[in-house]
């Protein structure tokens, strides 16, 4: 691991110290779905976040990563410097976490995934994934922490409209 000086700049971060309430395997991961669906089967309110890892040998990975931009570069402009990545037969994790549907003015609502390769080498924003066999764990969070700016151009700009559809493009 490697700590940031505090004058690293991130637009946005959802961090948790990761303590697993629940371990499940998923077994024949097809899509994204498939997961998605083993994990809803595990939480038991829509009204919590959770945080996720799964870790296993992947037959595919689809993962996007934003190229660095200047600062001040709004997401959904950011997003369009994407580049994408197909890796095939790799062993690592996918990081996450569920967001509940009231949330969306501050988190993704929904699943959102990250995967990082065992090697530390490859990894990026999960668009789809395949595996055979997968080790999930699962952290239930009842505890929200914002923390925002208390200068420069936060206090002054305009957050009145629904980030919500800017938010769609980019996922």
């Amino acid at each position: 691991m490697r700590h940031r000086t505090d004058d690293f700049l991130v637009p946005f971060a959802a961090i948790t110290p990761f303590r697993a309430a629940a371990s499940f395997a998923i077994d024949n991961v097809a899509t994204l779905k498939d997961i998605e669906f083993a994990c809803d089967q595990q939480r038991f309110s829509d009204n919590l976040f959770y945080a996720l890892r799964l870790d296993g040998l992947f037959k595919t990975i689809q993962a996007r990563a934003v190229h660095a931009v200047p600062q001040n570069t709004r997401l959904v402009d950011a997003a369009k410097t994407q580049r994408e990545f197909h890796f095939e037969n790799i062993e690592g994790t996918l990081v996450g976490f569920w967001s509940p549907r009231y949330s969306s003015s501050f988190s993704v609502p929904g699943y959102h995934f990250h995967f990082i390769s065992k090697d530390r080498t490859k990894g990026g924003h999960l668009l789809d994934c395949s595996a055979r066999k997968l080790k999930a764990c699962l952290q239930v969070l009842s505890e929200f922490d914002v923390r925002l700016p208390d200068s420069g151009a936060f206090l002054t700009t305009n957050l009145s409209k629904d980030p919500a559809s800017d938010l769609a493009k980019t996922e």
